[in-house]
Parts: C-alpha cells; sequence; structure tokens
C-alpha cells in the first residue's frame, strides 16, 4: 500500500512539474481578410470547420490545449500546420506554390486531413464524402491538366 502511495505522489507531482514544459506557436501573422482563400461557400464553410483550427489565424484553442502534456501535441500540430499551410495568408504565396497546396489538399482530404487524433474530439470537424468530393474538384480546378 505504501509502494502505491509513492507511486502516486510521484505520478503528481510528475504531472505538476511538466505543466512549465511549454511548446511556443509563433504568433499568427497579421492578416487582411482579403488575403483568405477564396472558395465556394460549401467549400469554405467545410474547411473552416474542419482544417481552420491548424491550417488558419483563426485558432480555437479549446481548454486541454494549456494543460501537458495534450498541450504539447495540440500546439504542435497548429505550429506545423500554419508552417505548412495558413488559409489566412493564402493571397501571399506565390502561383507555383498554391498550385501545389491545391493539389496537396485534393490528396489529403481524401485520406489524411483532418487528423484521426483531431478527429477523436472533434467529431463536427469530420469531413462527409460529398465534402471531400467537393473539396477534391474545387482543388483540381485550380491544377493544370498537365501536373494532375
Amino acid at each position: 500500500m505504501k509502494t502505491l502511495k509513492y507511486f502516486f505522489g510521484w505520478l503528481i507531482a510528475g504531472l505538476a512539474l511538466i505543466q512549465f514544459v511549454r511548446i511556443d506557436v509563433p504568433p499568427a501573422p497579421k492578416a487582411s481578410p482579403g488575403e483568405e482563400i477564396d472558395a465556394p461557400a460549401p467549400v469554405k464553410t467545410a474547411l473552416k470547420r474542419s482544417c481552420y483550427d491548424c491550417h488558419s489565424n483563426h485558432t480555437r484553442w479549446p481548454w486541454y490545449s494549456d494543460i501537458a502534456p495534450i498541450s504539447w501535441e495540440v500546439r504542435s500540430h497548429v505550429r506545423d500546420g500554419r508552417n505548412w499551410l495558413n488559409f489566412s495568408i493564402w493571397k501571399r504565396y506565390d502561383e507555383k506554390k498554391k498550385v501545389k497546396f491545391y493539389k496537396q489538399i485534393a490528396d489529403s482530404v481524401d485520406w489524411k486531413m483532418p487528423p484521426a487524433d483531431y478527429l477523436w474530439i472533434h467529431k463536427d470537424a469530420r469531413l462527409s464524402p460529398e465534402e471531400k468530393r467537393r473539396i477534391k474538384e474545387w482543388a483540381l480546378s485550380h491544377v493544370p491538366e498537365d501536373e494532375r
């Protein structure tokens, strides 16, 4: 019994201490609404619901995003997502980069985005087959035929 008390005591102390280890997310780059991606209303609605938390300046930080070790994963996802693609500053990207992103959006919407661990908690972010089809068609419409 004494060993169990020590174990839980050390566990609680360890959890308390790791709260001081933070993953920094750089502040979102300043952007005007005019720099945001343009898309038809159904596509933009789906993107906002499923992608914007990690890929825009409009992150909704849930309560657990401040509790380590979960916060490490959440903040890492947002940092990496914004670094890869930020819908809030879309118009700053050159055309070549936009085409690359459109192709990657079309590919990733079918099998890896949003990530499964995000969908565990954010069930509303799940894309329906129709939304996936719509996003894919929209993205591919911006990719030249010879690059698809």
